[in-house]
């Protein structure tokens, strides 16, 4: 079941390959993100000293949450991946020139997920071309549409 959704990453880029992570929350933050008070828009992934971070998601509190608790909309999240992931995504970020992208936050088997793809920046024109792709597919639905009615 998906959670939130980063819709504008497969608008800026070519998504090569997927991750599924892990990740370290509070208890306030499973809440919130249960309730869909979750943005991945502005989020990104970095690789810090061998370990993987969710930076830039914002997460709004409920108004229901503990008062003792001072919640951080916006704070790096952890991730949790297997040490050969970890160190298959340095060597593609690193040396290929590859970016960890947030595509989508969702629930498996009662637990929120990360995915995330290992992306190559689009250029103007493919995003241009990417569009007149979509624009062609959608136009013929409609003519096909429109065929098996007469």
């Amino acid at each position: 079941m998906s959670l939130a959704q980063n819709k504008k990453a497969f608008h800026d880029y070519f998504i090569e390959e997927r991750f599924e992570a892990g990740i370290a929350l509070e208890g306030w933050e499973v809440k919130s993100i249960r309730a869909g008070r979750v943005q991945l828009q502005e989020a990104y992934v970095i690789l810090r000293h061998g370990e993987v971070y969710l930076v830039g998601a914002h997460v709004s509190a409920l108004p229901t949450a503990s008062t003792h608790v001072i919640p951080a909309p916006i704070r790096s999240r952890k991730l949790l991946l297997h040490a050969e992931e970890i160190s298959k995504l340095i060597g593609q970020v690193e040396r290929a020139g590859y970016t960890l992208v947030p595509l989508d936050l969702h629930l498996t088997r009662g637990r929120i997920k990360l995915s995330m793809g290992l992306a190559k920046g689009k250029k103007q024109h493919d995003k241009r071309e990417a569009e007149k792709e979509r624009e062609w597919k959608v136009e013929q639905q409609r003519i096909l549409r429109n065929n098996n009615r007469g």
